[in-house]
């Protein structure tokens, strides 16, 4: 079987100098390989090409096991996976799943190292008011907080 650590290690010095990042890698007992990457912009065709390349190159199925491999690029609407999801979509409409319960949607103002923050709309009662008004409010989670962060796709 495929070591997924030398694969990973592969690939991340394939993307290495690039915009390019790696999402997953998953290699099944029966030699299938899935390798989703994603990038600051936009992911290519030519992009994934050279991911392809450089396993094969590094993997020789003549010399070793075989295998079946595919690469893609990650969906915009998966939940976030890694580090570099957050720091792409600030500034864009999330809904995030706390792992106490909390369904939130707003849009992602930060993305720190250990944290990030995403402003909401809540409604609030005003001193001197007599009615409850929608007000945003920024709230910060811890990444290990939440269950899932993804995208709001909106036509």
């Amino acid at each position: 079987m495929i070591d997924k650590q030398q694969l990973a290690q592969v690939i991340n010095e394939a993307l290495e100098g690039t915009q390019l990042f790696l999402v997953d890698v998953t290699v099944s007992a029966d030699n299938v390989i899935e390798v989703n990457i994603d990038s600051m912009g936009d992911v290519t065709i030519d992009d994934c090409v050279m991911v392809n390349d450089k396993v094969l190159a590094a993997f020789d199925r003549d010399k070793g096991e075989d295998y079946e491999l595919t690469v893609g690029s990650y969906g915009i609407a998966e939940p976030y996976k890694v580090h570099e999801h957050y720091l792409k979509n600030v500034g864009g409409p999330v809904e995030v799943l706390t792992r106490a319960g909390e369904k939130l949607k707003g849009t992602l103002k930060a993305a720190g190292d250990s944290d990030f923050t995403v402003t909401v709309l809540k409604k609030v009662k005003l001193e001197g008011k007599k009615r409850p008004e929608m007000v945003e409010q920024d709230v910060t989670l811890a990444y290990d907080e939440i269950k899932y962060t993804k995208n709001i796709i909106t036509v």
